[in-house]
């Protein structure tokens, strides 16, 4: 968490990010150098409440992107079984099955956003 300048100090940014990186708290202090209890003293206090809060919003943001590019070769792969008349008949069941419900989805979502899209238009002309 870059900014937060020598109030909030190198090593509370080291355990954010170890905290990030390691199963728990104690695989985390330990590469920090600290002890379990400064660690658990750290999450308690605002800033670094709010800092770690940020990195790890952060971080799931870029898990997110990551899949997000991802949904080429996955829709590929539901594609190819559903079609792949080798593969039993439960797997293209739930292949067909997936793309009928993703299509559906995606037709409420655009039906959703042109309705939101009306009302605020319609908002906007009352004003």
């Amino acid at each position: 968490m870059k900014g937060h300048g020598a109030k909030f100090g190198r090593k509370k940014e080291e355990a954010i990010a170890a905290l990030l990186n390691h199963r728990n708290f104690e695989e985390a202090a330990k590469a920090v150098g600290v002890s379990v209890k400064t660690l658990l003293r750290w999450v308690k206090l605002p800033e670094f409440a709010a800092g770690y809060r940020e990195a790890r919003r952060a971080a799931v943001s870029q898990a997110n992107a990551r899949l997000q590019q991802a949904t080429g070769a996955a829709s590929a792969a539901v594609l190819r079984l559903m079609v792949d008349t080798n593969a039993p008949a439960a797997v293209r069941l739930r292949a067909a099955e997936c793309v009928l419900n993703h299509a559906a989805k995606a037709i409420e979502g655009e039906d959703l956003e042109v309705r939101v899209s009306e009302l605020e238009r319609a908002a906007e002309r009352s004003k």
